[in-house]
């Protein structure tokens, strides 16, 4: 077994704020000697670029021979080339395009930026250059405006200029994002726009709710036959149906809410179809196509009006104008619609959510906090590919809370990746949750590996209610990847991060308030209708984020939002079960004291515990106050125990070393299952002991309560009999005898001396296991 320690995370010490070189233009005591540090970016570990670019250039010399020019531009700088595209046949070219070069890997004293004329036998001609002193590049120190790039004549040409500009800057940089990096040279095509940072927004979510009321007028094809109909509707991928009205009549009912997840803009329509039930297929009686744009927008829980709609008979939809009016069919069908912005769409667990606000911006309140997350580098990041007989990995994070999901720049051929990145984040609520995960990217060879996948390498949850306000923490995380060979440590996330709250009395005020907004709880949904449209909007949130350029994939999406939460695993059921047996520890080590303390083990407690009994059945006002002052001592002692540092995923709780190779296979298994048919037969077997003792608990709880209802059923008349007349003489006696007494007498009969007591059980016990149950009853 792996030591535990591996799998916990530290606190870390790095050298985190903005370190920025002195002087500008200044020669050699420019950027290349020492620093002063600033506090604007101060998450991060501070790294300079050169950065350089390249607007446009003029006048530019033809080529005598193709008396043309097809001109790009290559920057030089040692080692390191890059370069633009190129332009046919034109001498005023414009590319706007930055370059970025790491200063850790600098090795030259003299920037190059060479014109070059492109030539089909690839022997590029150089039109002309331009050359940089290292120790005179300015640099460039933020909040200050861009750097004004300056026209440059080409070196040993009557004509021909250049517009570029020069400077030394950081991360922080607003170019950084877009500029082409060293770093990623070897990339090309369309994966160069994979390596570079992004920051994606989820689509905006609504809930549709159709209410099918009923229809008039319906007419199957079999005229012979009364209609046996039901409502089918269908936005997008979201297919629903009505139950078959019950009634077999041409006007149905059914008065039934059909819900949907729609996102804006919106793209999709909504088809409805009445279908009538045959033997042998369903035949479709009327179709009707509405956009989404129809209903109208729900803010609270007040009625909408109604409408009917006239439905086109089946077949005539695509008929041209004149005739699908023609073509009008009788049947209507009475709807209520309407997008509720009132709720919020889940598309997460609702144990690490990361946003509670309903779908209108209307019903927002003001953010309560800042989180700033720094993502600075990871640590022996496992090697998820085989490049030239090695292991490596391409590796990028993403980040998300709320509605912004954040994609770090991807650090290529690095088992020790250095992001320094700085995100900011609004809060809304502090019992939320902030998701980062590390992936390997494996779309960098353009648009011949669109099929490919990113490997995932692991991810880290904070939860922000348990961060201290304004505090600074750096963090290693242990990057644990759950496989089906078992659990495995792939690197460790270095993260910087701080929340900052705005308002102390409005955060406070949110923890005496729900969760999720009013109308989850006005007009709630169950507990299958929230699975089923979880599942659809991240199917919806996937799609759109893949349409992002570059591309946030399906299977980083659904790996962030946890999509596979709910399917059945021996793991997880174990690991709940034993987090329900060490949530009712402490019950049940109070139980076994009181035991000791009936069995005189420790004489001195057992009179103390007797002393304290009759001061509370003297002075009972003092119960309520002794345990609440008795609460807040506990409080104050465990203070000084608190947790200094945020949690991380508990192995041990999950059960993830634990759990041996047949559980992580069934874990892993797809759904529906591809495993062979003696596999499926031996874990059906399994689950059905497992059920088998679950069952049989779950029968055991019933026929206590069955019991307890038999006291006054008569099932068992002596048994009535007897209690009742034991309830009888227990009023008279209860109400002669002060409660005080009674309670006294009983307690110190609870606590009584061994002498006192018999290994038989009681016969209040006795009486209630001879009782009858339902059991008898069943089959």
């Amino acid at each position: 077994m792996s030591n535990q320690d591996d799998y916990k995370a530290k606190e870390t010490k790095p050298q985190l704020g903005e370190r920025w070189p002195h002087g500008g233009i200044r020669g050699s005591g420019g950027w290349l000697t020492s620093d002063r540090v600033t506090s604007t970016y101060d998450l991060v570990e501070q790294m300079h670029f050169l950065y350089v670019r390249v607007v446009k250039a003029r006048d530019l010399p033809l080529n005598p021979v193709t008396t043309s020019c097809d001109p790009y531009v290559q920057v030089r700088l040692g080692n390191y080339k890059g370069k633009t595209k190129h332009f046919e046949k034109r001498a005023n070219p414009e590319w706007n395009q930055v370059f970025a070069f790491s200063k850790e890997k600098i090795q030259s004293s003299t920037l190059e930026v060479l014109v070059r004329d492109k030539e089909m036998l690839g022997r590029d001609d150089c039109i002309g250059r331009v050359v940089f002193d290292m120790n005179e590049v300015p640099t460039r120190v933020p909040p200050d405006s861009p750097l004004a790039p300056q026209w440059y004549r080409l070196e040993n040409q009557t004509k021909g200029e250049v517009m570029v500009a020069v400077w030394m800057g950081t991360q922080a940089d607003e170019a950084f994002p877009d500029a082409w990096h060293a770093d990623a040279a070897t990339v090309h095509g369309e994966g160069v726009y994979s390596v570079r940072s992004k920051v994606f927004v989820s689509p905006k979510l609504w809930y549709l709710r159709l209410n099918v009321i009923e229809a008039q007028d319906v007419e199957p094809e079999d005229k012979s036959q009364p209609p046996q109909v039901f409502v089918k509707a269908q936005v997008g991928n979201q297919i629903l149906k009505t139950k078959v009205c019950p009634t077999k009549t041409t006007n149905p009912f059914w008065n039934e809410d059909l819900l949907f997840v729609a996102a804006e803009p919106f793209e999709d329509k909504l088809v409805i179809t009445i279908e009538s039930k045959t033997p042998s297929k369903d035949d479709q009686v009327g179709r009707l196509t509405l956009p989404l744009s129809t209903f109208e927008k729900r803010l609270d829980h007040r009625t909408v009006h109604s409408r009917w709609f006239n439905l086109e008979k089946y077949g005539f939809g695509f008929l041209e104008g004149d005739k699908r009016h023609e073509h009008k069919f009788s049947t209507r069908l009475h709807l209520r619609g309407c997008l509720e912005g009132g709720y919020h769409v889940l598309d997460e667990s609702t144990l690490y959510i990361s946003d509670v606000r309903p779908t209108a911006r209307q019903l927002w309140k003001q953010p309560v906090g800042i989180l700033e997350v720094g993502i600075l580098s990871a640590q022996g990041v496992q090697g998820m590919k085989t490049k030239d007989g090695r292991k490596t990995t391409d590796a990028y994070c993403v980040a998300k809370y709320g509605l912004k999901w954040v994609r770090t720049r991807t650090i290529l051929d690095s088992l020790s990746p250095k992001w320094n990145e700085q995100y900011t984040w609004e809060v809304y609520d502090p019992c939320t949750v902030i998701t980062i995960g590390v992936f390997d990217n494996c779309h960098l060879g353009g648009g011949n590996d669109k099929a490919a996948k990113d490997s995932k390498i692991g991810k880290v949850r904070i939860r922000l209610s348990t961060l201290e306000t304004y505090k600074i923490y750096t963090m290693s995380y242990p990057l644990l990847v759950l496989q089906p060979s078992g659990l495995k440590k792939t690197g460790e996330l270095q993260l910087a991060f701080r929340f900052t709250c705005l308002s102390l009395a409005h955060t406070i005020y949110l923890y005496a308030h729900p969760l999720l907004p009013k109308m989850h709880y006005l007009h709630p949904f169950t507990v299958n209708q929230l699975d089923s449209l979880r599942y659809q909007a991240i199917n919806i949130v996937a799609v759109r984020l893949a349409r992002a350029e570059p591309p946030l994939g399906r299977e980083v999406v659904e790996y962030m939002l946890d999509v596979d939460s709910h399917m059945w695993s021996m793991r997880r059921s174990k690991a709940n079960f034993f987090r329900i047996v060490s949530l009712f520890s402490g019950a049940i080590s109070i139980s076994k004291w009181l035991e000791e303390v009936c069995k005189w083990k420790n004489p001195v407690t057992t009179i103390l515990v007797h002393l304290l009994l009759f001061i509370l059945i003297c002075y009972p006002e003092l119960i309520l106050p002794t345990s609440f002052l008795y609460m807040f001592l506990i409080g104050i002692w465990n203070y000084r125990f608190r947790p200094r540092q945020p949690t991380h995923m508990d192995t041990k709780l999950s059960w993830a070393e634990a759990a041996n190779q047949e559980e992580l296979d069934e874990e892993f298994d797809t759904f529906p299952t591809s495993k062979p048919e003696i596999t499926v037969k031996m874990r059906y077997d399994r689950l059905r002991s497992v059920a088998g003792r679950v069952q049989s608990v779950v029968g055991d709880i019933a026929t206590q309560g069955e019991r307890l209802q038999s006291l006054l059923s008569w099932r068992d008349q002596r048994a009535t009999s007897l209690f009742i007349v034991f309830c009888l003489f227990a009023a008279i006696a209860l109400y002669v005898t002060r409660f005080k007494i009674v309670a006294l007498i009983a307690g110190m009969y609870y606590f009584r001396h061994p002498k006192f007591r018999t290994k038989f059980p009681s016969a209040p016990l006795s009486f209630f296991r001879r009782l009858p149950s339902r059991a008898d009853n069943m089959l």
